[in-house]
């Protein structure tokens, strides 16, 4: 294949801009954002379970606490009526007074029993809300943070993502300038190559694999036509001359 050596040259600018453009997506899939947000998302994920564990807890406490109460005034309840009827005179039989005595302690210590079971209930309950209360702020404190990395993630995708639009647009007017049969060669290689389709030949070494060229290739490359398009014998790469290729 022949190409103008002015075409070549534009070949390199094609390629440093497909560089740069490369670099440009390394760096926005690298941004350290990306690890602080996943980060602050899987504290987040643990925080928020042990909210919900808390505030099940809390919920679960409260509805024993409000059993216990219920208990707690029935046998009160109980005990009244049964004071009432002590008290009122009702009562005649002696063995009957004696029953009646006799529920009334007993309903006056489950009474005891069960008020004891509401402070437990509500020294758990109070445990339960302070835990709520905790998690609660720290999830808002770390959602605040993660908030903030995404922000600042999508600032920093801005930037470079209108960076890359205006080297797409510079290298689709640099491609443009050059013979369709060179940039279809180039594209192919720069596929196979990871990227890098052309390489400046500089003071005999190929900018591609970084390898010099012997003599002989030294060689054919001098007695190569000054419009030849060259490939590296080593990374076949479209070989570019300049003034600086030292030959």
């Amino acid at each position: 294949m022949n190409a103008a050596p002015a075409d070549q040259i534009r070949l390199l600018d094609v390629q440093a801009l497909d560089t740069r453009l490369a670099q440009l997506a390394h760096k926005r899939r690298s941004l350290p954002e990306h690890a602080e947000i996943e980060s602050l998302t899987k504290d987040l994920s643990q925080l928020r379970d042990l909210l919900v564990a808390a505030q099940t807890e809390e919920s679960d406490c409260a509805r024993e606490q409000k059993k216990a109460e219920q208990d707690v005034d029935h046998v009160r309840q109980r005990a009244v009526r049964d004071q009432q009827r002590l008290d009122s005179g009702a009562v005649s039989s002696p063995k009957d007074l004696e029953n009646l005595q006799r529920e009334i302690v007993s309903l006056s210590k489950r009474q005891g029993d069960l008020e004891d079971v509401v402070l437990e209930v509500m020294e758990r309950r109070e445990s339960a809300q302070e835990r709520v209360e905790e998690l609660t702020e720290r999830v808002a404190s770390v959602q605040a943070k993660a908030d903030d990395a995404t922000a600042r993630r999508d600032r920093a995708q801005g930037e470079l993502d209108d960076e890359a639009a205006a080297v797409t647009k510079e290298r689709e007017l640099v491609a443009g300038s050059v013979p369709d049969d060179l940039m279809k060669l180039y594209e192919k290689i720069r596929g196979q190559q990871g990227g890098v389709g052309a390489a400046r030949l500089y003071q005999r070494r190929c900018e591609g694999c970084h390898i010099e060229l012997n003599i002989t290739e030294v060689n054919d490359v001098r007695a190569a036509a000054a419009d030849a398009v060259l490939r590296c014998e080593n990374c076949r790469r479209i070989l570019v001359r300049t003034a600086e290729s030292g030959l």
